[in-house]
């Protein structure tokens, strides 16, 4: 059985996608944050460690502001972000909490992946976390890094983050949750006649083509973002699946080996 290995994986990071914070409407999506924190502290009472790598910040500052559009100055987007983060956290904090489990916030720069010593401070944090049995809660940091928003992108998105933080802490598997039920081979909103591929073992130049390019309003990553993502995976020998995080309760599922979303992993 192909995803069996997923019933024993240790090291598990979770990227939730903004679509899956934010209503259509600007909204927080409150019942959808509570699950994701009781399914993560459920997998923590079980002995398995968890990272989260959240995106959201823009959206919840968007809301908190009452902005109905996403800023278009960098400036504008940072102070936004800044709002968003905090209240994010704050969020988090309250319900994970309900759960009785610990969370720390940490925000990155790409720098960790460029300066060997920041990369080694990251890692021992992380690392340190883990072993006091706290979630960290992982963000970039968009007040200084500005790749991310409305620039070319050298480090990305969350999606590239999450991939990243899955190598640096030699995760077994990367759940990234979207709004999309796994990889298609055309939009399925569009195309009725798109296919989900359930596993994909190598992003090839037909699946490169499959991949649209467009994201929320609310977030920045769209297909190819996610590829990307699953190429890096790939290369450091570890394993992703993606899946629709409109119920995080579906994280069971995939890690009890069922069939949901896609998975990319190197054939055996």
């Amino acid at each position: 059985m192909e995803r069996e290995f997923l019933t024993t994986a240790q090291r598990i990071v979770i990227k939730i996608g903004t679509s899956s914070l934010i209503y259509p409407n600007g909204n927080i999506n409150l019942a959808g944050i509570d699950q994701l924190a009781f399914v993560l502290s459920d997998l923590r009472n079980q002995g398995k460690e968890v990272v989260l790598v959240s995106s959201g910040a823009i959206g919840v500052g968007m809301n908190k502001l009452h902005l109905d559009s996403r800023p278009t100055t960098i400036p504008a987007q940072q102070a936004v972000a800044a709002v968003g983060q905090a209240e994010l956290m704050n969020i988090y904090n309250q319900r994970f909490l309900t759960y009785s489990q610990q969370t720390a916030q940490v925000l990155l720069t790409r720098d960790i992946v460029e300066f060997p010593e920041s990369r080694k401070n990251v890692v021992n944090t992380l690392e340190q976390l883990l072993q006091m049995g706290i979630i960290p809660i992982i963000n970039e940091n968009d007040t200084v890094a500005i790749d991310e928003l409305d620039h070319q992108t050298k480090f990305g998105d969350n999606d590239q983050l999450s991939a990243i933080v899955t190598q640096l802490v030699k995760g077994d598997v990367l759940v990234m949750l979207s709004d999309i039920d796994g990889f298609y081979s055309g939009n399925p909103a569009k195309n009725k006649n798109a296919i989900l591929f359930h596993t994909i073992h190598e992003i090839t130049p037909q699946i490169w083509d499959y991949a649209g390019d467009k994201g929320s309003k609310f977030g920045t990553g769209g297909m190819i973002s996610k590829l990307n993502a699953a190429k890096r995976i790939l290369l450091a020998d570890s394993a992703m699946v993606l899946a629709n995080g409109q119920k995080p309760q579906v994280i069971f599922d995939i890690l009890a080996g069922k069939q949901i979303g896609t998975l990319f992993c190197r054939e055996d």
